[in-house]
């Protein structure tokens, strides 16, 4: 399960072959029936001489010295890889269990119900194969999709209903059609054209994290004040000031589910490396390792964010056995960057896949995602509209990770040349 094993003997611990890291550990007992105990800890060697310390104690805590044969575990660099490689082995050892195990619950979603044929949006946490083209977000909290669901509608005027609608002129309608807040399709208020049309902004309104209806009202007024329509001018300025505040209000990574792509860039904890996870389509995959090695850092003594600028002055000298390290080109960094992609692209998927962690893998992204700013290591770089990732900022965001993983005391500076 991880890769580092040693058999394990009450009586002779070897502690010492045990380092003291950030790390996921599996105790394995002499039944191979029996399941292990999984965790994750910042401290191997403290953790584990907690459990399995064959000296007597008062203390409550788990005792597992007489019961454990084998340790496993694995070394990581940050709490995002803790978070994965403990669901994974989790989910190994105890397959569906693991949900409950870890108290993983699916993230909150918008849902567009494009196949109906009047649709509409609304907040949900089931993530199905079928509307993964659909499904937006991933949101905090229900409460957050709710409180932008709400103000995205108010700027159009699709239906916020959840009936299968059956027109009917005779039917009253809703308080919603009455205050010219819905097209009101149930009783023929408009044509299905005209309901289609609505839909579809709002679908592009989705996509796009509001910029498509920004961009279209800027148009029309600035239109309508080339026409000396100020009071419609005015008008459109004020929907405008709406729209754009809900669209300040949507997060980066609100997109469809079908295009959440990207790479996460963290600490990792082999030396002179980041770690680097893809995201594709809200399914997480890794780590591969990219090396820092004669890659030019920037200097932020010289006020430059270049990862091709000259490089500072060491503060130490530097020892004369010490490794020649040469500059890389941007080429060679490139070339190491496609590289470690490629080690991340997923295998082929069966038809039917006995276990789907795409709701799984949400929940631990968001639980990384939203988090404080100051407490959140690492960055997420986006793929584009194309599905790529763009090579230049990435290279410049593995740059400032691992600048920020070095211990405070040495120099982050250019590497030599």
């Amino acid at each position: 399960m991880f890769p580092h094993a040693l058999p394990f003997d009450p009586a002779y611990p070897a502690w010492d072959q045990i380092p003291s890291a950030p790390g996921v550990f599996a105790l394995y007992a002499a039944d191979e029936h029996a399941e292990p105990y999984i965790s994750r800890t910042p401290n191997l060697r403290r953790r584990l001489r907690r459990l399995l310390d064959p000296r007597p104690s008062q203390s409550k805590r788990l005792q597992l010295a007489h019961r454990v044969a084998r340790i496993e575990y694995s070394l990581t660099g940050s709490d995002f890889e803790s978070i994965l490689r403990l669901y994974e082995a989790t989910r190994a050892a105890f397959g569906d269990r693991v949900r409950k195990r870890l108290h993983l619950r699916p993230p909150f979603l918008l849902r567009m119900t494009v196949e109906n044929a009047y649709p509409r949006v609304y907040v949900t946490n089931t993530v199905t194969k079928s509307g993964m083209d659909d499904l937006y977000g991933p949101f905090p909290s229900r409460a957050a999709a709710e409180r932008f669901l709400e103000n995205m509608l108010d700027l159009f005027k699709l239906r916020r209903c959840y009936e299968d609608l059956q027109p009917d002129p005779g039917f009253p309608g809703c308080v919603y059609s009455e205050m010219k807040m819905c097209l009101a399709p149930c009783f023929k208020g408009c044509s299905d054209e005209r309901y289609a049309e609505e839909a579809s902004a709002v679908r592009n309104f989705l996509r796009s994290r509001g910029t498509s209806l920004v961009d279209a009202l800027q148009r029309e007024r600035e239109s309508a004040s080339a026409l000396l329509e100020f009071e419609k001018a005015a008008e459109i300025h004020a929907r405008l000031t709406k729209a754009e505040a809900v669209s300040g209000e949507a997060p980066d990574v609100l997109r469809s589910l079908s295009s959440l792509n990207g790479i996460v860039i963290q600490p990792c904890a082999e030396p002179d490396a980041v770690a680097l996870f893809s995201l594709a389509q809200g399914r997480l995959r890794g780590p591969a390792y990219y090396s820092v090695l004669g890659m030019r850092h920037a200097n932020e003594a010289a006020g430059s964010t270049s990862l091709f600028a000259q490089p500072v002055a060491a503060p130490e000298a530097v020892p004369l056995d010490a490794p020649v390290v040469t500059a890389a080109s941007r080429d060679e960094l490139e070339q190491r960057l496609d590289r470690a992609l490629a080690d991340l692209s997923p295998p082929p998927v069966p038809r039917r896949p006995a276990f789907s962690p795409v709701a799984d893998h949400l929940c631990l992204f968001s639980r990384w995602y939203y988090r404080p700013q100051n407490k959140r290591t690492g960055e997420l770089i986006f793929a584009d509209h194309a599905g790529q990732i763009p090579a230049r900022t990435t290279l410049r965001a593995i740059s400032r990770v691992w600048q920020k993983s070095r211990p405070s005391g040495q120099n982050v500076g250019a590497s030599p040349s």
